[in-house]
């Protein structure tokens, strides 16, 4: 009997490094797309100009592993974690890596001052403004 790992999930919030590029957002997004399928990671990535938001949801080692790497990409500064834990169900199973930009550019400052419970909720609102 094949028995899944159970799921887990982290929730961060980091800047753009300065002297990047934006075109940088795009090889990320691009490259994160393959590395999760390969790792059976889902999640969204949102990016508001300045600073990313992301879940990643998939089997907790992985995910684990993976945020110790977006924590070391030096692409990335002021990497915040503001929820971690475990998941009962996949939020975006259908993708590998969902993308979008994000209009309200202060969304993504306020739920850098969340942990738990209330950054996942301030997640959720960030979710239901965009388009998947």
């Amino acid at each position: 009997m094949n028995i899944k790992p159970a799921l887990y999930e982290v929730l961060y919030v980091s800047t753009l490094a300065p002297q990047q590029p934006l075109s940088v957002v795009a090889e990320i997004a691009a490259r994160a797309r393959v590395v999760n399928a390969e790792l059976d990671i889902t999640g969204l990535l949102v990016f508001d100009g300045q600073r990313f938001c992301q879940q990643l949801e998939g089997p907790q080692k992985a995910v684990l592993k993976l945020i110790e790497r977006i924590r070391n990409d030096p692409r990335h500064v002021n990497v915040e974690i503001v929820h971690n834990g475990p998941l009962a169900g996949r939020r975006f199973q259908q993708f590998s890596l969902a993308f979008s930009t994000l209009e309200d550019v202060d969304a993504l400052a306020r739920m850098e001052r969340l942990d738990g419970q209330a950054a996942v909720a301030a997640f959720d609102e960030v979710c239901a403004a965009i388009e998947l």
